[in-house]
């Protein structure tokens, strides 16, 4: 199973943007984390702070390989129409994550305009949203399986 990883803007800066909200750990420990919980999970990892990179990506996510995408869009979350046409166009399972809890964020970050087309959205469980996310891909190819 492969997995493709998509982080979106400013969150290259984890774990010295505003750890009292994202936490202390940089994305490259969340990446190398999920890579030593799930060793026989096939990890790829992406980020930008450019939209049309993470649209391209997510696009070419299938001819690549890819079984299914844990997305943390960040900011394009809330606004971003692109983004959630490129997830609607994918043949792909898409789950989405936020370290935050958004309903407990400022006004704006409430909606998600993705969410309406990913399996799932993980919200306000930290870093750890992100484990959760591939736990949630492996079973739900479990289930197709059976």
């Amino acid at each position: 199973m492969k997995i493709l990883v998509i982080n979106g803007p400013n969150l290259n800066l984890l774990g010295k943007r505003e750890p009292e909200v994202y936490g202390k750990l940089s994305l490259k420990d969340i990446e190398d984390g999920l890579c030593k919980t799930f060793p026989r999970v096939g990890f790829a990892f992406f980020q930008s702070n450019h939209e049309g990179a993470i649209i391209d990506t997510l696009q070419s996510a299938q001819a690549e390989g890819v079984d299914g995408i844990v997305l943390n869009a960040a900011a394009y979350t809330h606004y971003s129409y692109a983004i959630r046409d490129a997830i609607a166009a994918i043949a792909l399972p898409v789950i989405e994550v936020h370290i935050s809890n958004i309903l407990l964020r400022e006004e704006f970050r409430k909606e998600s305009v993705t969410a309406p087309v990913c399996k799932a959205q993980i919200s306000g469980f930290g870093t750890e949203g992100y484990r959760i996310a591939v736990e949630t891909l492996i079973q739900h190819f479990s289930q197709q399986q059976s």
